[in-house]
């Protein structure tokens, strides 16, 4: 198994049986409040987290499959090789450092889904963490899914309010100790709107050559490069160029899928993710070479054979094709490249002058090499230079910096680059996926809170605009998962500002 399908079949095993939400990192919907009850339920299902909780801190890979058959559905134990069970409990617990039963969250309005949430804190550095478990119905309450997320601060537990001067400082701290942990390695910039607050790097931009990350590196947008594309889309509705109810079929033509998909699937559903498409992260990628998907038409093959998982419009599914095949409708509408009008009408109106889609065959200066933990290698690390995308595109996989991300919120915030109206509806929730127009939507402590992130091997970023309080926050990151606890603790630290007086 290649180190990508490993990967990705960590992804599956982490999520389990449940649909992530692709909101910023640590937010919970924004209609949703909670309550935090200290108590664990009575009966069988107290017992199972009870036993989950020292499961997941003796972290012993022998005791894997022991808790799976005592604890867990056969279908949830064989949906990933042992191996991958136990790869997801040791990355866990070296995030972690352990966790320590807070509450058991409840909702309202409840939510849809049968959920039992639970409010653990982490040893390592006091966040807090949710273990979101899907619990059988039957008497025997067996473990069926369970994720891992981040979670909000519990609402029994009162934080004192903290003055901006106060939020940076403790934020400060905060990576202070990750950083020296060697847990993150990346940059940090949080502004308020215009004004830059706060900045932080640490780590290396190459390991190999010892070379120091600094403000000016340049990081991998793992999936932030939606952002991009559904601006761009805006733009052209705006326009008048193409609207969003417009089937595809007028801008996809039979070479990429038949019309029988296409004259279902319309803009908004690939904006949305409720096409029903599925992801070109396929065995068909795995086995190809990288160096052969530079340009949008080179990704024919990974799309060809695509089918709809569900009828569009029904369903929220996260879906890579869906933001790939939105810039063959960028190209076709305008006739040009979609890395040529990206660059002119996005990244040039922000002033986002170290930032783009670069062939990773080329010496572009100062670019971050993202890293993975490794216990297989003599060096600790491996790098992720041949699971990558040689250049990256409408779903993901470009570069840019931090600062070059605080001024895309900036001008979207600014109305340089779309229309209040437009930023309205893609900052609007269109699904179950508490997801808009290329954005994650979601509430925080700081109030109503938009974004993305992006993750891979040795990739994670992300950028939360907290639109009530026009906070920004920017993390970019060259260490797999090294981002979201940072951006969790900035949105906590955040919302702390907002209550104060």
């Amino acid at each position: 198994m290649t180190v990508t399908n490993r990967w990705m079949r960590l992804l599956a095993v982490a999520t389990a049986v449940l649909v992530c939400g692709f909101v910023p990192a640590g937010t919970a919907r924004a209609q949703e409040s909670y309550t935090d009850i200290p108590e664990l339920p009575d009966g069988i299902e107290g017992e199972r987290i009870e036993a989950l909780i020292a499961y997941i801190n003796a972290n012993d890979p022998e005791l894997v499959a022991p808790f799976f058959e005592q604890h867990c559905t056969c279908e949830f134990f064989e949906m990933a090789p042992l191996e991958m069970h136990q790869e997801v409990l040791a990355d866990f617990h070296s995030e972690t450092g352990g966790v320590d039963f807070h509450s058991i969250r409840e909702y309202d309005p409840v939510p849809p889904e049968d959920r039992t949430v639970v409010i653990v804190e982490d040893r390592k550095y006091g966040g807090w963490r949710g273990l979101v478990i899907h619990f059988t119905a039957a008497d025997e309450r067996l473990i069926a899914g369970l994720r891992f997320a981040d979670a909000r601060t519990p609402s029994n537990v009162d934080e004192p309010p903290l003055t901006e001067n106060e939020c940076m400082s403790e934020l400060g701290e905060f990576l202070g100790l990750v950083c020296a942990d060697d847990a993150f390695s990346g940059t940090v910039l949080v502004a308020n709107e215009r004004d830059i607050l706060f900045t932080h790097v640490c780590g290396e931009a190459s390991k190999r050559f010892g070379v120091p990350n600094d403000m000016d590196t340049r990081f991998n947008l793992g999936s932030m490069n939606k952002m991009f594309t559904a601006t761009a889309i805006m733009q052209l509705v705006e326009r008048g160029e193409l609207s969003l109810d417009d089937p595809i079929s007028g801008y996809v033509d039979e070479t990429w899928l038949p019309r029988e998909i296409t004259d279902r699937v319309t803009i908004h559903h690939l904006l949305t993710h409720t096409s029903g498409l599925g992801s070109y992260f396929n065995e068909a990628y795995d086995r190809s070479s990288r160096k052969l998907f530079r340009a949008v038409d080179d990704y024919k093959p990974l799309v060809a054979g695509d089918t709809l998982a569900f009828e569009p419009g029904t369903e929220f599914r996260y879906s890579n094709t869906g933001m790939l095949l939105l810039g063959v409708v960028i190209e076709s509408v305008t006739g040009g490249s979609y890395f040529d009008y990206i660059s002119e009408n996005v990244y040039g109106p922000a002033g986002m002058t170290r930032t783009g889609c670069y062939d990773m065959d080329l010496p572009v200066d100062n670019l971050a090499m993202g890293y993975e933990k490794d216990s297989e290698s003599p060096w600790i690390y491996r790098n992720n230079l041949y699971e990558h995308v040689i250049r990256g595109g409408p779903a993901g996989g470009g570069f840019s910096t931090s600062p070059d991300m605080h001024r895309f919120a900036v001008a979207l915030l600014s109305g340089t680059l779309v229309s209040q109206e437009s930023l309205d509806l893609m900052w609007t929730t269109h699904s179950d996926g508490d997801y808009g127009y290329g954005f994650g939507v979601g509430g925080s402590a700081a109030g109503k809170v938009v974004g993305h992130g992006g993750g891979f091997y040795g990739i994670n970023a992300n950028l939360d605009i907290f639109v009530d309080s026009g906070y920004i926050a920017v993390v970019m990151s060259n260490y797999g998962r090294a981002a979201r606890p940072v951006a969790t603790k900035i949105q906590e630290l955040l919302g702390r500002v907002a209550d104060a007086p």
